[in-house]
């Protein structure tokens, strides 16, 4: 192990990844390390639906997405492959006087960001998307230039670049604590050895909460599991369908395969202390029953869009633990008082569209440069002092989820 180095990245899920590819390409001479206790992009990344969703409510999150597409095409050039995005556009369906103003919002976003978005109409939806029931819908948005990807797919490319710029990237080594004096971070202690580092980032997704704690940080995030299910194959479902988001039904689904791959948010979340979420979550039960008590207390919501709801065989089950904040906000940058020590963390389902930004903006504070991107929105001290394993902080974490609209 080396024993001095630049930078540390503790987590190789995507936003660690990212984060070392930009460091490395921004950084030529200098020397970064990237630690994971298990495997790269093996928790929460692996497990996402990975919609690359760039217009949508939160403005905040909306250059940090545009990033992650101009880099992906860096890296499939650099590497010679294809990432794959499946560009198949997103349908917003609006079935209540609410939703429909939240969707002339959401088209005034798209034209401010110059993203091409039209309205059709009920035939133009059913035709696109064979399954959707649209008879509710009041208006129907589109925009074409939405994606979906594979997640560990982007991830590992972002880490595949990064080892191409000498970044010493280190599974199996866990990170067991910081190396700290008189409020500056100056390494990490890991089951191999101390390292020391000019700069730290806590990239530990929703085990980052336990690193901050012991320079006395209360990390404003916790652990909400999201779920989702996969449908066998029919002929109802197009490959190359669009996504499509369901604010009435609080849903959302894409193409997967053959079938549709489709979620829908529960009345309670289910939420847990990061002190709780086990080292290695790949045997983790989520739910006993795969998510059905969930899918058939909430499901009624989601027929009224998809009437073979209640017919279609589910295939597969994919559940996982995302960071959640109150604000629905990620959780990025310096740690107030503290030298030397950064977070990318809380993202709150929108983990791989926003990597990219995610990657720039933190590799360029790890640098000692400006920021290029505007994470006022997501400054970790916004929620003033917290107890991050409290009940209280948990559940309002889980409601955010419970709440939420879009994909």
């Amino acid at each position: 192990m080396m024993k001095k180095t630049d930078l540390v990245i503790v987590g190789g899920g995507i936003f660690g990844c990212a984060i070392a590819y930009y460091f490395s390409k921004n950084n030529p001479g200098k020397q970064v390390m990237l630690l994971e206790r298990n495997e790269l992009n093996n928790a929460a990344t692996s497990r996402a639906a990975a919609l690359m969703t760039m217009v949508r409510s939160k403005r905040s999150y909306i250059p940090l997405t545009i990033e992650t597409f101009k880099v992906a095409k860096k890296m499939e050039e650099e590497l010679g492959e294809t990432l794959d995005f499946k560009v198949v556009g997103m349908m917003h369906v609006a079935a209540s006087e609410a939703k429909v103003r939240d969707l002339e919002v959401l088209m005034d976003i798209a034209r401010e960001y110059d993203q091409e978005a039209y309205y059709i109409n009920k035939e133009e939806a059913k035709e696109k998307a064979p399954w959707l029931e649209v008879e509710e819908a009041l208006k129907i948005g589109f925009v074409p230039n939405e994606a979906y990807c594979d997640p560990y797919m982007l991830g590992t490319f972002f880490a595949r670049c990064a080892r191409n710029r000498g970044v010493k990237i280190r599974q199996g080594v866990e990170v067991v604590g910081l190396i700290h004096e008189a409020g500056t971070v100056k390494g990490v202690k890991t089951s191999e050895g101390d390292i020391l580092a000019e700069s730290v980032v806590d990239a530990a997704g929703v085990w980052a909460p336990l690193l901050a704690g012991q320079v006395g940080v209360g990390l404003p995030m916790a652990p909400v599991r999201s779920q989702y299910w996969i449908t066998e194959r029919s002929d109802l479902f197009p490959i190359n369908s669009p996504m499509v988001l369901l604010p009435d039904a609080q849903a959302y689904a894409r193409p997967e395969g053959g079938g549709l791959l489709f979620g829908i948010r529960e009345g309670k979340s289910l939420v847990a202390s990061p002190k709780d979420v086990p080292k290695d979550i790949t045997d983790f039960v989520f739910s006993a029953d795969e998510g059905m008590e969930d899918l058939f207390e909430n499901g009624e919501r989601l027929a009224r869009f998809f009437p073979a709801f209640y017919d279609m065989g589910i295939k597969y089950y994919v559940a996982g633990f995302s960071g959640y904040t109150p604000d629905s906000q990620l959780v990025l940058g310096a740690v107030p008082g503290i030298k030397g020590f950064l977070v990318a963390s809380g993202c709150c389902g929108a983990g791989i569209s926003v990597a990219g930004g995610v990657g720039l903006g933190i590799a360029e504070m790890a640098a000692g440069r400006p920021n290029p991107l505007d994470f006022s929105e997501f400054e970790i001290s916004r929620f003033g002092r917290i107890d991050p394993f409290g009940e209280e902080w948990l559940n309002r974490c889980a409601a955010a989820r419970s709440n939420k609209v879009s994909g």
